[in-house]
């Protein structure tokens, strides 16, 4: 990985970047905020419009499948237009299909539009990524956990900036990320620099052909199986808490901020002390617990609220490591291992909110948190399953990196 100055690890800090990087990072933050903008306006939406649950629900699906196939083309266009087009081009998607999704009277019209939000979705993440990897100062871990502290302050912002603008109107909050979005395409084009197309286009057979290293297809796998549960927590439980739009959103506020805290300050620490694959398996107990717990008192709403809060920390933890590992489980270009990975933990999330509103509906409220827990469970089997493959996580850094890492765990407590 390139680095951009040659300072000491005390010096060294993950929050000194470049313009550039800090453009990309907020441009983020914007489009993570539309995986939890909609959570506030679920029900609103169903109240309405007159819809179910699971119609309701198939605003993720919509935009987690379309992202997640979307995700196999995202290195085949980056290589051939630039990282800074397809980025640009990716924004632009995003706000054509916000906008056009408020604008809709109908269900079925949004959950189109939430997918074309999700092919914007795909190419800008992903590319952003690799992005922020190969610009930012310092370690490779580092530039994770900025990416991730990005992903976290959008997880936590969209659900109150959806609550607050659903309390006006369930289509406030589509028109709320079309206008932020025009703000981070204005950012993108006026501080990231131009970059040329790769010397060797990526091919749109490399994602599957990174996926035959067994260890990128055993992280990718646990991470769609615990995407299940996150996305049965996200998509579900604002039916059973029944809440208006405001207070579904303080709540998922709530668990983005614990999500971005744990994903910053907890994650590295954990990874430094215990390694990477126990620190993951324990932020999984922990969730798997938690969704074990929303499944016998579903009807208690403080359960379900103290539940959902909880989640986000480990969630968090997760996230960081679950994508640090990604970055480092095969041999083959991050943009590429990126949409690899992408492609299969999406299945995860675009499959989870539509089955989990269809067992709220049609068997009992307390089955999807059973489901969720079980899948996070299988995660953790096929994670240890596969670890023979990532024993190399916590031994491939040089010895570079683990000073300028352990500086930065170190500078997190100061």
């Amino acid at each position: 990985m390139e680095r951009h100055d040659m300072t000491s690890p005390t010096e060294t800090s993950m929050w000194r970047q470049p313009r550039p990087v800090w453009a990309v990072a907020f441009a983020s933050v914007i489009a993570f905020m539309g995986i939890g903008l909609v959570d506030p306006i679920l029900k609103p939406i169903a109240d309405e419009l007159g819809a179910s649950p699971s119609q309701v629900s198939l605003l993720f699906t919509s935009y987690m499948a379309v992202m997640g196939a979307a995700m196999l083309v995202t290195g085949a266009v980056s290589s051939r237009i630039g990282a800074k087009r397809t980025l640009l081009t990716g924004l632009a998607i995003i706000i054509v299909g916000s906008a056009l999704a408020g604008t809709q009277d109908g269900v079925t019209g949004i959950v189109a539009f939430r997918a074309v939000w999700g092919l914007g979705n795909a190419l800008f993440v992903a590319t952003a990524l690799a992005t922020i990897v190969r610009s930012a100062r310092g370690s490779t871990a580092q530039a994770i956990i900025l990416f991730e502290a990005a992903l976290g302050v959008g997880i936590a912002t969209g659900p109150l900036i959806g609550g607050l603008l659903g309390e006006l109107s369930w289509r406030g909050p589509f028109f709320g990320v079309a206008g932020l979005m025009v703000l981070a395409l204005v950012l993108t084009t006026v501080m990231l620099p131009p970059t040329p197309p790769a010397a060797k286009p990526t091919s749109l057979a490399d994602p599957f052909r990174a996926l035959k290293h067994r260890g990128l297809l055993t992280v990718a796998i646990t991470a769609m199986l615990y995407n299940f549960g996150f996305f049965t927590l996200l998509a579900f439980t604002p039916f059973p808490l029944g809440l208006g739009a405001i207070q579904i959103g303080l709540i998922f506020f709530g668990w983005g901020l614990m999500l971005a805290f744990s994903s910053v300050f907890v994650a590295p620490r954990l990874q430094h002390r215990f390694g990477t694959l126990p620190s993951i398996w324990a932020a999984m107990t922990m969730f798997a617990v938690i969704l074990a717990v929303m499944a016998l008192f579903t009807t208690s709403k403080p359960t379900l609220i103290v539940g959902v809060v909880l989640a986000g920390f480990a969630l968090g933890i997760n996230n960081t490591l679950i994508t640090e590992a990604v970055m480092k489980a095969a041999p083959v270009e991050r943009g590429v291992a990126s949409a690899a990975y992408s492609f299969v933990r999406f299945s995860g999330g675009a499959v989870a909110p539509w089955l989990a509103g269809k067992l709220g509906e049609e068997v009992s409220a307390h089955v999807p948190f059973w489901v969720g827990s079980g899948a996070v469970v299988l995660a953790m089997v096929v994670l240890y399953a596969g670890r023979t493959a990532l024993a190399h996580l916590d031994r491939e850094e040089s010895v570079e990196d683990e000073r300028l890492d352990e500086a930065m765990a170190l500078s997190l407590t100061d």
